[in-house]
């Protein structure tokens, strides 16, 4: 099995005609048929059934297709890499987060770090699900995190960032919109976002406006869902501050409350790479000089 085979099965699952396949891989038609007739006898089944009108995926050419496209998209994005880093870079540093808006500075990090490592390349990894995997994986050197995540994990080393408060968010047309800052008697007769993926000094805090039993609430399952809800007047939510994006397309207002989220970067316990600490270092720095409202 070759990556032009399977180049070749996922052009022609995309047209379902040998001819027009084959002319998009410029090649000739008989090629593409007997490239394909050689991989299918390797992988033991018919990933298309043939037709007079062309080729149609069998059940098992759908699910191996699917799998297909995401291995050559894989592999493109690691030819890409190599290629960048063969012309350019010694070496790289994987960092990842859940959302872009988690390290707003981190494009202006990544220019400074930049004069001082022209020969290192940044590259961010933004996972909403699933990053701390890829990190204990050791796929990523550096990974963004709030705290509480990592309280139990022994075999990294924490960088703490910030404290990001909790926000309300409201349309701009929205009364609320008008305040410095929400308090708790603001939001009577209100319908309020909550989701199950919050951390849990933001579970606490809806639970407590929730008992108080002035407000109803509303189930959301993740932050984008959430703030479409938002847009579609809903109801309002409660937001960790480091999730804002900053375009203002809402408005975001200091909530009340004692309750913070500690945010930190993590590497490795056994990373000792200086240009590795040193970017580490410069994130820390630039939140401490200029603090953002998280």
């Amino acid at each position: 099995m070759t990556t032009k085979q399977l180049t070749y099965a996922a052009e022609l699952a995309r047209t379902q005609n040998f001819n027009r396949a084959a002319e998009n891989l410029f090649i000739s038609q008989p090629t593409l048929t007997y490239q394909i007739r050689l991989l299918e006898d390797e992988i033991g089944f018919e990933i298309f059934a043939r037709s007079g009108k062309g080729a149609t995926l069998t059940p098992a050419g759908e699910q191996f297709i699917v799998t297909i496209r995401n291995v050559l998209t894989e592999l493109n994005k690691a030819i890409e890499n190599g290629q960048n880093f063969s012309s350019k870079y010694k070496g790289n540093i994987n960092i990842c987060m859940p959302v872009r808006s988690a390290l707003y500075y981190l494009p202006q990090i990544i220019m400074e770090f930049a004069k001082v490592y022209p020969d290192i390349s940044v590259t961010p990894y933004f996972i909403y699900s699933g990053y701390l995997e890829r990190f204990f994986a050791g796929e990523m050197d550096v990974t963004f995190s709030l705290e509480h995540q990592m309280k139990r994990i022994h075999d990294v080393k924490k960088h703490h960032l910030f404290d990001s408060g909790i926000y309300l968010i409201c349309k701009k047309n929205d009364m609320l919109s008008r305040k410095r800052i929400i308090r708790e008697s603001d939001l009577s007769g209100r319908t309020l976002m909550v989701g199950n993926t919050s951390p849990p000094e933001l579970k606490a805090v809806q639970q407590r406006l929730i008992a108080g039993g002035n407000i109803s609430y509303f189930n959301s399952p993740d932050h984008n869902t959430t703030l479409t809800n938002v847009a579609s007047e809903r109801g309002i939510c409660l937001s960790p501050g480091f999730l804002n994006d900053h375009t203002g397309e809402f408005v975001w207002i200091p909530f009340d409350c004692q309750e913070k989220m500690p945010c930190a970067l993590y590497t490795h316990k056994s990373e000792s790479r200086k240009f590795v600490l040193d970017f580490v270092k410069m994130v820390q720095d630039k939140y401490k000089d200029d603090p953002l409202d998280v």
